[in-house]
């Protein structure tokens, strides 16, 4: 995809790296999905900027509205698929805490 022109490339960028994180998700490759959690922060945090001083009209507030609602519910599969795998992690810790004691 070429780099984010107006408001809505960002949030287009924003929902085709989540897609790629739910791929990455399916697959069990959590370190692909680490890598694209971090391109997303770097997009959000660049449309924060831009939404300064860049507005939507009525119609982009409407396609943006649809975006995020895609976004919000692609997450929502990711958070099911990491969950037993963050679980695995975290019991795994404490065993490795118990053992240092």
């Amino acid at each position: 995809m070429a780099a984010p022109h107006t408001l809505l490339d960002y949030y287009r960028a924003i929902e085709n790296a989540s897609l790629k994180m739910l791929e990455a998700a399916q697959a069990e490759d959590w370190d692909q999905v680490v890598k694209l959690e971090g391109a997303c922060a770097v997009l959000i945090a660049q449309l924060r900027h831009r939404s300064r001083t860049d507005e939507l009209d009525l119609e982009e507030r409407k396609e943006k509205n649809r975006i995020m609602q895609r976004i919000l519910k692609t997450d929502a599969e990711i958070r099911c698929l990491a969950e037993p795998w963050l679980n695995d992690l975290e019991q795994l810790l404490d065993r490795q805490g118990q053992s240092m004691h």
